[in-house]
């Protein structure tokens, strides 16, 4: 892969990256409590296996998936963080843009951090990758990019062969910096956790790390410490081109179809930080417990990174860094694509990257009518056509929206960023997705309700039909004949009372 190919689309907007990728990885404070809800991952929710009284250690298991073996399923169990006393097992509002509430496990701390018993797999290139695939299923590891999904299964590929690993640590979001900081303190880490998931993939002919050119310093560290099975590659700076499919175009060339995995083409993403996650629970013996945060914006005293616990209220964190006054907006991941949240009690979970905290400094600027330049259709990285689905959205013109691919959305949000009448028109793409699965799941159920009926009267009139046949059977019978079937039936029961008795 020396020869990359240009991203269709994209923009490239404002870093503000300076604000907290000058200092060092800081370690964050332990809270006096931690919240861990039950679903921290795309997939199934977890279980807990803990109740309210119960001591627990740091690195134990708390909530498992509902099968015992969690690599045969798309979950990825809960750990405590800390070790203490659970508390509660209650439903506490989480990180979503729902705002809805959801069942978590708190933990009062105890300050000890005494741990389980760790059990690496220091020589686990001796071992079977199935061994260290379910290895890795029990620490826990999800996508740390933002995504969630379970680490596990992007390893699972039985029907596809796999031959190029890509590491992702393209980070085109304006503010966000935890994975720049973390190329540039731990790039030892990053390519041992590389080196593992080769093993556990099998056939990797080569594997790459793809780092954006305005990070030279997380470039270098990482050439310097890449192994000869390992690349290292600068990448324009460009967004969106840290989204899965975009950077495999950009280093392949390769352009993915609708529903398409990039296992169906040979090659397998992860990111930056996921791979560390990797590192540390195959060689060290530790789940994923932490997670590097970006806390940034203008209503931070000190922007900075952090490694946070998992579960530690966003509060404890902000306080950390400091805080500003007027703060109006708190925002879970990066400007383009995160979502805002109503308040500073929710843990961070394992797909919390960032925090930008923002005071109401300028106005709003007023949303105006579309005005058809066309601008929105230059930046879309998915060549789509962002006007068109703006107007079938706010319509409710569901069935053309589909038929514009609005669900070929990656929700990227360059096309509002590019819109000189200032239309938030993802979230327009977002309503229009939401009410489009609204109403399939409403036609799934009457489709089953429908099913349901007719598989019902079909049965009435089944059983009508035997019972009428039963009856003209019986009017055939002699009635010399009745009479004796009728005995012998009173015989039978006769002698069937007796036995009992």
């Amino acid at each position: 892969m020396t020869q990359l190919c240009l991203l269709q689309g994209g923009i490239k907007p404002d870093e503000h990256k300076s604000l907290s990728n000058q200092t060092l990885i800081v370690q964050g404070k332990l809270p006096p409590f931690l919240i861990l809800p039950l679903l921290q991952h795309i997939g199934a929710p977890t279980e807990p296996i803990v109740k309210v009284g119960d001591p627990v250690l740091k690195g134990q298991i708390i909530a498992h998936c509902k099968r015992k073996n969690c690599s045969l399923t798309i979950s990825a169990p809960i750990h405590a963080s800390s070790s203490g006393t659970v508390i509660a097992v209650e439903p506490r509002a989480v990180p979503h843009p729902s705002g809805l509430t959801a069942l978590c496990i708190v933990i009062e701390t105890d300050g000890q951090e005494k741990w389980i018993e760790r059990r690496p797999l220091t020589h686990y290139s001796d071992l079977a990758p199935d061994v260290v695939r379910n290895h890795i299923a029990n620490a826990g590891i999800v996508g740390l990019g933002g995504a969630g999904f379970p680490t596990h299964i992007k390893l699972t590929h039985n029907s596809y062969f796999i031959d190029t690993l890509i590491i992702n640590g393209v980070e085109c979001e304006p503010y966000i910096t935890c994975n720049d900081r973390l190329m540039r303190e731990h790039p030892d880490d990053i390519i041992a956790g590389a080196q593992i998931l080769m093993h556990v993939l099998g056939g990797v002919k080569q594997c790459v790390i793809a780092v954006e050119d305005n990070k030279p310093e997380a470039y270098l560290a990482l050439s310097e410490a890449a192994k000869e099975s390992v690349e290292v590659l600068q990448v324009p700076t460009q967004y969106p081109i840290g989204d899965e499919r975009q950077l495999i175009q950009v280093l392949t060339g390769k352009e993915l179809g609708r529903n398409q995995l990039p296992a169906s083409i040979g090659i397998v993403v992860h990111n930056v930080e996921t791979i560390r996650a990797v590192y540390r629970a195959v060689l060290l013996g530790q789940p994923l417990l932490s997670r590097i945060v970006t806390v940034t914006g203008n209503g931070i005293e000190k922007p900075q990174n952090l490694e946070v616990l998992l579960g530690t209220p966003m509060h404890v964190v902000i306080d950390q860094c400091g805080r500003q006054d007027g703060i109006e907006r708190l925002i879970m991941g990066g400007p383009m694509m995160g979502f805002a949240l109503p308040n500073e009690d929710m843990p961070i979970i394992k797909t919390t990257n960032c925090l930008i905290l923002s005071r109401a400094d300028e106005p709003a600027p007023l949303q105006m009518p579309c005005i058809r330049c066309g601008a929105c259709v230059q930046v879309c990285p998915i060549n789509l056509l962002p006007q068109q689905l703006y107007w079938y959205a706010k319509a409710k013109d569901f069935k053309k929206a589909r038929n514009y691919h609005i669900f070929d959305c990656i929700e990227c949000g360059s096309c509002a960023y590019v819109c000189p009448s200032h239309i938030p028109l993802v979230r327009y793409y977002r309503y229009a997705k939401a009410e489009i699965r609204a109403n399939l799941r409403e036609h799934k159920k009457a489709e089953i309700a429908k099913q349901r009926y007719e598989f019902h009267t079909f049965r009435m009139k089944r059983d009508q039909a035997e019972k009428e046949a039963r009856l003209e059977q019986l009017k055939a019978v002699p009635k010399v004949d009745k009479e004796a079937i009728i005995k012998a039936a009173v015989k039978r029961a006769k002698a069937k009372s007796l036995s009992w008795s």
